[in-house]
């Protein structure tokens, strides 16, 4: 079968019943102006901000924007946001991101080129970002080093939501799994500590590195804090009475145990990790 083009892999996804979770989990659906609004009123938003800690006129760059939801969250929060998104497509690419601050009047910079030559000076952004975008990368290094160089000293870059497939039998699990990579072929993972080495080996100090349950930048909108609560009572539950498992999952440091146990349990081929780290003055 002739593979598909991602915007065509995402239109055959529209259009399939079974496929709507994943769309909507993905913001991939129309209106971009409404779909862009529920990620800025997401838990996933509100934590980014709290990592990051931004002010108002700093300049952001997200690398591989898609159809630029985060980008647009930056520049809507005051912020001077720089899209860059080689893909010219009108429902997944840098057509998506022209549409999105034309109709919401909110001015993202664009940018259509690669992730591995950025087209900026040295030490120019106080933040990069990506979403979903590193274990895409042709020269996972070499993205990294880019991003490392067009950091200012001090600055802040956060990766959010990168597969992890320890070995070649986990990624070869992880893409006959994955719902869109039989249609586009686009698909990737890398092992945990090679995510680690790039971005140390670029000259950025690694702050944290964000297991599947660590904090809602990985499990956002999949989860909630409030539904893992609810799923950590479901499990006591089985084996306790249910006014006890019900007391013991409204204390939050006990929910937190419990996502740490989920952690170590988590195997699964293509989990998600984040990553914060910040360029060495």
């Amino acid at each position: 079968m002739k593979k598909k083009t991602w915007e065509q892999a995402v239109i055959w996804a529209r259009e399939t019943k079974e496929m709507q979770p994943l769309v909507q989990n993905c913001y991939y659906d129309d209106p971009i102006e409404l779909s862009a609004q529920r990620f800025y009123n997401s838990e996933e938003w509100a934590a980014i901000q709290a990592i990051l800690d931004f002010a108002p006129q700093e300049q952001v760059l997200e690398v591989g924007a898609g159809r630029g939801i985060m980008s647009w969250s930056f520049a809507k929060s005051g912020c001077e946001a720089y899209a860059l998104e080689p893909d010219p497509s009108l429902i997944v690419g840098a057509g998506a991101i022209k549409q999105l601050s034309n109709k919401t009047g909110i001015n993202i910079y664009l940018v259509q080129e690669m992730g591995e030559k950025l087209p900026f000076e040295e030490n120019t952004f106080d933040y990069v970002v990506c979403r979903a975008v590193l274990h895409h990368a042709a020269d996972l290094r070499e993205m990294c080093q880019e991003i490392a160089r067009v950091l200012k000293p001090g600055g802040k870059f956060l990766a959010i939501k990168e597969h992890i497939a320890e070995t070649p039998e986990e990624l070869k699990i992880f893409l006959s799994r994955h719902p869109l990579h039989h249609l586009y072929g686009g698909e990737n993972a890398y092992p945990l500590k090679e995510y680690k080495l790039a971005i140390q080996s670029a000259g950025l100090k690694l702050i944290k590195a964000y297991a599947p349950f660590d904090h809602p930048i990985s499990w956002s909108p999949l989860h909630s804090f409030q539904s893992l609560r609810q799923q950590m009572q479901q499990s006591l539950s089985k084996r306790l009475p249910q006014s006890v498992s019900e007391q013991l999952a409204h204390h939050d440091f006990l929910v937190k145990l419990y996502c740490r146990w989920l952690n170590f349990r988590c195997k699964t081929p293509g989990r998600e990790y984040s990553f914060l780290a910040i360029k060495r003055s």
